[in-house]
């Protein structure tokens, strides 16, 4: 695949040297509205808005702030719904596998494009955590810091097969066609929801869960038939799951969680003490204590291999209740973890 489209959006103003830069990358569902408040398409408003703009702990006034869709993503950049040139239709299951170094490497050239010489800083979560650290190893030099949230250099077993699982609802259902279900009238939709309802319990903790739902009737109304009643937690699944699927491709969800669980940082290296070794960027892991996709202690662990390999690696801790999803939540703490790395 020669040429590629990618959807961005940017706050800021590049400055003359062109090393102002910051670069935010999303998570698996996400979008290029890292921040920018409400609007018709996005009427939830920027997905880091409390981190990102005038004032704030990413500050558009001093830095210049790039957002893009991923490569294989549904929301305007090149991905498995886009039409390929050979044969008119869309890519489908043709698509290419994508991985983490892909979407670096296709972002690396967004950013040359734009003018940016250097990278002040590089920041996501999960996925866009593992993008964070890639972009480390893969352009050294280029990169001043890097900040991977709740990531590591490779996904553990559970997190593997939770992926699958997810996968393999969308696989199962009748209108996933193999992956050709684009101008039909009804797409893999159910595959999808469930997908998204296996996914949405890696993202929690379970105290939390406790605290938030334990064993309440569901208060929400119903949009399934009812099966000898229902928990609030299912409820919520089930919102959560028919949200997804009314704004995110199948297709696309297939391809990223793959990329997300063949990401090695090692790959293509000796061994992971060669690839941490290429760092020359200061690089922050942040850790979130009840997050069991990507373990505290695994993250905790990935800092420690940094440093072996002669990394300026330094490594933080979220407290928090909220589980993997604490990097979409806990604006406080991020703030405070965020902010004086950037600055300092």
């Amino acid at each position: 695949m020669k040429e590629v489209t990618l959807a961005y959006e940017t706050w800021g103003e590049l400055d003359s040297s062109g090393e102002n830069a910051v670069l935010v990358v999303h998570a698996l569902t996400g979008d290029s509205h890292c921040a920018g408040g409400c609007c018709e398409t996005y009427k939830r408003g920027g997905w880091w808005d409390a981190m990102v703009g005038p004032g704030r702990a990413i500050d558009t006034d001093e830095h210049f702030i790039v957002c893009s869709n991923v490569l294989g993503g549904c929301s305007g950049s090149t991905g498995p719904a886009s039409t390929d040139p050979e044969t008119g239709h869309p890519y489908g299951m043709r698509f290419p596998i994508v991985t983490i170094r892909d979407m670096v490497r296709a972002q690396k050239r967004l950013l040359d494009d734009l003018g940016v010489r250097k990278l002040k800083l590089v920041i996501g979560g999960s996925i866009g955590g593992q993008q964070a650290l890639e972009w480390a190893v893969e352009c050294p030099g280029f990169v001043e810091k890097s900040v991977p949230i709740a990531a590591t250099g490779a996904l553990g077993p559970q997190g593997l097969g939770m992926s699958e699982l997810g996968r393999r609802a969308i696989m199962a259902d009748p209108l996933w066609r193999d992956g050709d279900y684009y101008g039909e009238d009804k797409g893999p939709e159910t595959g999808l929801a469930i997908a998204r309802m296996a996914g949405m319990m890696t993202y929690q903790s379970a105290r939390g869960q406790q605290e938030r739902f334990g064993r309440n009737s569901a208060s929400r109304p119903a949009l399934y038939e009812e099966f000898g009643g229902r928990f609030e937690i299912e409820s919520y699944l089930h919102y959560q799951g028919k949200d997804l699927a009314g704004r995110f491709d199948a297709n696309s969800y297939l391809y990223l969680t793959r990329a997300m669980d063949l990401y090695d940082v090692q790959a293509g290296y000796a061994s992971q003490e060669e690839a941490y070794g290429r760092i020359e960027a200061e690089v922050l892991f942040v850790g979130i204590s009840s997050d069991w996709l990507f373990p505290a202690a695994e993250v905790r662990m990935a800092a420690r291999k940094a440093r072996k390999a002669g990394t300026q690696a330094y490594y933080k801790e979220i407290e928090s209740l909220n589980g993997h999803d604490a990097f979409l939540k806990d604006w406080d703490q991020l703030r405070a973890v965020v902010g004086p790395f950037l600055g300092g």
